[in-house]
């Protein structure tokens, strides 16, 4: 297994490389620390200017030297996983190099940071991390916690959703770690109802009706995927719920302090991005914890 694990010496990037290395990796993985160096475009919003008194070779330098500090420290750090670890700085944009090098690489899996600034609602994700999420076609690791020990697995019964399992099933990284199967009815009235065609006593008794077999489906399909976790050795346990699915999902992963939720996207093909649904997006932005996104 191939891991990119993407870097800039900041606090985040930080709590990444050690949820990395806290991890039970197969054997056999590999490790690849890259960070991305900017350009003189990138670090002054245009070119190097032809005549300045800012010494563009000493910028240049520096910021190639604090690269290789931040690499050695993340190299130190993950040393304690027994895995080979490779490092390397490249000059580029950011998202776009970070995901074209894990294309090179073939790798598994990117795991990047995230930035946070304080409550659950003015929680943001970095322009970088969401680039990579838009365009990668592996699986990413938005780092915010430093271990896992609790998962929310969101679970809608969807093609999307399934290409999800596989990491839970097949990494063998979660071992012994509790999943909580959470499944969603959408509490989204009909439109009949919004439209007001009926009176408000009518259309609450119609609404319930209508809404059951949609919860009951909810319940049975998370009983079902608790179900086959637990054949693939995982401690998993069904739920569900009703509301709108991305707000529910982040309220329980913070009322039962997860460390991780785990959901599929899906991508839109267009000519030059792949966007993740709008649920996956809401719950990465205001997420709690560390999420995992597999397309």
């Amino acid at each position: 297994m191939r891991v990119l694990v993407a870097t800039d010496g900041s606090e985040c990037a930080g709590v990444a490389i050690e949820l990395v290395a806290g991890l039970g990796w197969p054997a056999g993985t590999e490790l690849h620390v890259v960070e991305v160096v900017p350009s003189g475009a990138a670090v002054f919003g245009g070119p190097w200017p032809p005549v300045t008194a800012i010494d563009t070779k000493e910028v240049d330098r520096a910021i190639r030297e604090q690269a290789e500090r931040n690499l050695g420290a993340a190299a130190e750090t993950l040393a304690a996983t027994g895995l080979p670890v490779k490092t390397v700085s490249v000059t580029g944009r950011a998202g776009d190099t970070i995901v074209s090098i894990a294309e090179q690489l073939d790798a598994q899996l990117i795991v990047v940071g995230s930035r946070g600034h304080g409550t659950l609602e003015t929680m943001l994700l970095g322009s970088v991390s969401s680039e990579v999420i838009d365009h990668a076609h592996v699986p990413v690791l938005v780092a915010r916690r430093r271990a896992i020990d609790r998962i929310v697995f969101a679970w809608d019964g969807s093609k999307r959703a399934e290409a999800a399992m596989s990491p839970l099933t097949d990494w063998d990284l979660f071992a012994g770690v509790h999943v909580d199967v959470l499944s969603v009815a959408d509490s989204e009235p009909p439109w009949w109802v919004r439209a007001g065609l009926v009176s408000e006593e009518a259309a609450a008794e119609a609404y319930h009706e209508a809404a059951a077999p949609s919860r009951q489906q909810h319940q049975e399909l998370a009983a079902q995927m608790a179900e086959w976790l637990r054949a693939a050795g995982l401690n998993a346990v069904p739920t569900s719920r009703e509301g709108d699915p991305a707000e529910v999902i982040v309220a329980f992963a913070a009322a039962h302090d997860a460390d991780l939720i785990v959901l599929g996207t899906h991508g839109r093909t267009g000519l030059r991005r792949l966007l993740m649904g709008s649920v996956a997006r809401n719950v990465v932005i205001h997420a709690p914890c560390s999420v995992l996104l597999a397309r």
